[in-house]
């Protein structure tokens, strides 16, 4: 039940990061059609070129909620690695619990007052040919907050299951690429000592 569960929040998070890679392509067109009319044809929009930083913004803000998913938060502390995986996830559950869950419910709910303030008032740009409807973008802080309160419950979850012993600790980031080249290493030098046994064979 735990399991399934767990990978009903994985999934859920999945298609965040979906919508923030959606959100990183539009971003690199965006900036290539600035620079090109910019630089080739002496030419631009302010809306293209505010619209970057409101897609920057989206892909920052829901970013967060996958990157807790993917456990890809920088984390520097040389006690937490050399720490076995069940103590691992005991910290990581004390750490959403008593640190994310709050700051999250504390920054969604107040900046909730300055999207509707945004909304009712339809707040623009203040350059000319800005971007209308600032209100949502702003109305992302909120909402970001709350998918990371999610996101937040499943990191949780997932971590109770290694505690619990219903499977290992998954590696991310830095830390997984490394194993990867050790594996990677590992498997290059039996591949070369078994080249060596086979020659001095003949």
């Amino acid at each position: 039940m735990l399991l399934k569960l767990e990978r009903g929040f994985d999934k859920f998070a999945n298609f965040i990061g979906i919508i923030t890679a959606i959100a990183m392509v539009l971003m690199i067109l965006n900036v290539f059609y600035d620079v090109v009319m910019r630089y080739f044809f002496r030419s631009g929009s302010i809306a293209m070129q505010e619209m970057e930083w409101h897609l920057f913004s989206v892909i920052i803000l829901l970013g967060v909620a996958y990157t807790l998913k993917e456990d890809g938060h920088v984390r520097v502390d040389l006690i937490y690695d050399r720490l076995t995986s069940k103590k691992k996830a005991m910290i990581n559950m004390l750490g959403a619990m008593i640190f994310i869950l709050p700051f999250s419910l504390l920054v969604g709910i107040s900046s909730i007052d300055n999207a509707v303030e945004a909304y009712q008032s339809m707040e623009i740009s203040g350059d000319p040919g800005g971007l209308h409807y600032r209100w949502i973008v702003k109305a992302m802080i909120p909402l970001s907050f709350l998918l990371l309160i999610i996101t937040n419950f499943g990191f949780f979850l997932k971590n109770l299951n290694v505690y619990n012993g219903l499977h290992p600790m998954q590696h991310s980031g830095l830390e997984a690429e490394i194993d990867e080249l050790k594996q990677e290493m590992q498997e290059h030098k039996h591949h070369v000592i078994d080249i060596d046994e086979k020659g001095d064979s003949k």
